[in-house]
């Protein structure tokens, strides 16, 4: 492994040295625990790769994961998917680089990644050096940040109150690539990395190697979600970059597989507003000069992709834990109904809400009843055209949210009757929905929102990261500690 320092204070000040010639990276899959497939590594290996970088979470599925620290992917999922990768990664003897543990990169999540970690090791015999990097702030360092000024709000927020803070359960920083890097240069074969923007994921070896900046981050980027970027992006699960100095080569491992120009480059869309400029800690990939080539039949090759250094900001995700909710839902057959669901909606809304008041009363406290119709406008929210056809069947969901779960639980009991049969109109027979499910209510938990939409500035990318050594590098010595 090259150890010779590359700089760790700030990549933006990196050079290409002039022995630098090309860096092979694969990315196996789009997320830890999408399912790695075998063949693919077998390729990837063949084909000299030098180092396994992959994502392991989103916020695309909300703020629980960060709140109660735990993934959406099942453990036997990421358990696979990491046997696979640490048995060719030892037999390599390269690393293997995973960022936003656990799905969304809090403390917790690292932890119960670098548990499966530790326990795959035992089981293969392999005693790996593993760097696990953590990236959660406590609500006092965040209120001191914010207190000296360095925190600022992205739209639509404005000024960050202390407040606000306090009601995250857990708050993390987005890293950058300098940890892994810094992890690299100390000798790391696996890193579990926290919160992470996925490119830096990707781009912190390439840019440990030597590899420019511009195609190193724009690699990253395309390579973020493995086979997203080809044409037949359910085809396979990984994709494969070569970095070098003029640019960056991407191509699928799956036979019957391409990336074209178009997969390429659409994937600057992905998760960005402006197909041309995304920003990331410490600078702004700008990719409006990049031209890109079909080399082949499967290989797309990119060039002309710029960094610009901008101060160094790592954007803050809070996620707190608000009321409780119970669900109800509801078939749809009727043709009076159907053919008057705004009418249906207003009149179920009102009845159900008065129905709380009256039998529960104050006992109730702050509470709310939604019903959200699929089929007519649940999904988008917005009011349907007035010579919209009746559809020919509605699902109706009934969320109750309550200040306590027994409260919500309560209510839906109270609504039960009328929920599954009120009349549209009067003087009509009682009609009966569908039940989907008996029992009818069905406690849902807690309620999770992000509540931070920030960033904070910091002089150094490491100085809000903690790093912990485990396996045979483990020496409490050598962690650095919270700032």
């Amino acid at each position: 492994m090259n150890t010779r320092s590359r700089g760790l204070t700030m990549v933006g000040g990196m050079q290409t040295p002039s022995e630098f010639t090309s860096v092979r990276l694969f990315v196996p899959v789009g997320q830890l625990g999408g399912g790695v497939r075998s063949d693919e590594l077998a390729a990837a290996l063949k084909r000299g790769a030098e180092v396994m970088a992959m994502d392991a979470g989103s916020t695309d599925s909300g703020a629980a994961y960060l709140a109660t620290g735990t993934s959406k992917n099942s453990r036997d999922a990421v358990k696979t998917d990491l046997r696979l990768l640490m048995t060719a990664q030892h037999e390599a003897g390269i690393p293997l680089i995973i960022g936003t543990a656990g799905q969304a990169g809090g403390d917790m999540n690292v932890d119960w990644t670098v548990e499966i970690v530790l326990e795959v090791a035992r089981e293969i015999g392999y005693r790996p050096r593993i760097a696990a990097l953590y990236s959660e702030l406590s609500c006092e360092v965040v209120r001191a940040r914010n207190a000296q000024g360095r925190v600022k709000p992205l739209p639509p927020l404005g000024d960050l109150a202390d407040e606000t803070i306090d009601s995250c359960r857990h708050i993390v920083a987005l890293m950058g690539p300098e940890p892994y890097i810094a992890a690299l240069e100390a000798g790391a074969d696996i890193i579990v990395g926290g919160r992470s923007t996925d490119t830096a994921v990707l781009a912190a070896f390439p840019l440990w190697k030597g590899a420019p900046i511009g195609p190193s981050w724009h690699a990253g980027k395309t390579g973020e979600c493995g086979s997203q970027c080809t044409a037949r992006s359910t085809h396979g699960s990984g994709v494969f970059l070569t970095i070098d100095r003029d640019g960056f080569e991407v191509e699928p491992l799956m036979e019957g597989n391409a990336c074209t120009v178009h997969s390429v480059s659409a994937h600057m869309l992905y998760e960005n507003s402006n197909p041309f400029r995304l920003t990331e800690p410490g600078g702004i990939l700008d990719v409006t000069a990049a031209q890109y080539a079909q080399v082949t039949d499967t290989k797309v090759r990119v060039r002309g992709s710029v960094w610009e250094p901008q101060p160094y900001t790592m954007k803050l995700e809070g996620a707190s834990v608000g009321q409780f909710q119970t669900l109800m839902m509801i078939g749809i057959t009727d043709p009076a109904v159907l053919s008057n669901l705004d009418l249906f909606h207003d009149k179920m809304r009102h009845t159900l809400v008065r129905r709380v008041e009256r039998t529960m009363g104050e006992k109730a406290g702050s509470f709310d009843i939604s019903l959200r119709i699929y089929g007519w406008n649940a999904v988008s929210g917005r009011p349907v055209p007035k010579d919209a056809p009746p559809p020919r069947e509605v699902g109706v969901l009934c969320v109750i949210t309550a200040d306590t779960q027994d409260l919500a639980n309560q209510m839906a009991k109270a609504c039960n009757p009328y929920f599954f049969h009120m009349p549209l109109f009067e003087g009509v027979e009682l009609p009966s929905y569908g039940f989907a499910f008996t029992p009818a209510d069905i406690p849902r938990g807690q309620v999770f929102e992000f509540r931070l939409n920030h960033v904070v500035e910091v002089d150094d990318p490491l100085e809000l990261v903690r790093t912990r050594w485990f396996g045979d590098f483990a020496d409490p010595a050598r962690e650095s500690a919270n700032a």
